[in-house]
């Protein structure tokens, strides 16, 4: 999905998604969101030789977030997706809104009876969330 989806499960209603775009930051991501999406950018790169997009892929790839932690730090009041939560809810309630894009996990109250869970990743931290149907959690495997 490209934008957020809304669902109810057992009456608790979630806004899930990726979470890349979302909120007042990742202002380089979202730039390269409309690169990475644009039609021409991707006729262009379809007809390079396969080589060389392989040595673009490649180069991008030393550039993510696995060689770089500095995603992984908390923003607190600057934490760009739970100010997304928070804009949402003022709106739309949701008992829960789940997104992973930061690769950090964070349990975090949005509203009375509302929360934003980032799920995090399986590289560093091996979290996942839980849905008994009743309560979600965030859990972390092993």
């Amino acid at each position: 999905y490209r934008k957020p989806q809304e669902i109810i499960i057992n009456n608790s209603k979630f806004l899930l998604g990726h979470g890349d775009g979302l909120g007042p930051g990742d202002q380089i991501y979202k730039i390269l969101k409309k690169v990475f999406s644009n039609k021409v950018c991707q006729f262009l790169f379809s007809i390079i030789p396969p080589i060389i997009g392989m040595g673009i892929a490649k180069m991008w790839s030393q550039k993510s977030r696995l060689h770089n932690n500095t995603d992984e730090v908390f923003l607190g009041d600057k934490e760009w997706l739970y100010i997304y939560c928070k804009e949402v809810e003022e709106t739309s309630h949701h008992d829960y809104y789940i997104f992973g894009h930061r690769h950090l996990p964070l349990d975090l109250i949005v509203g009375e009876d509302s929360r934003y869970i980032n799920l995090g990743e399986w590289i560093k931290y091996c979290t996942y969330a839980s849905f008994d149907g009743e309560k979600l959690c965030l859990e972390t495997f092993g």
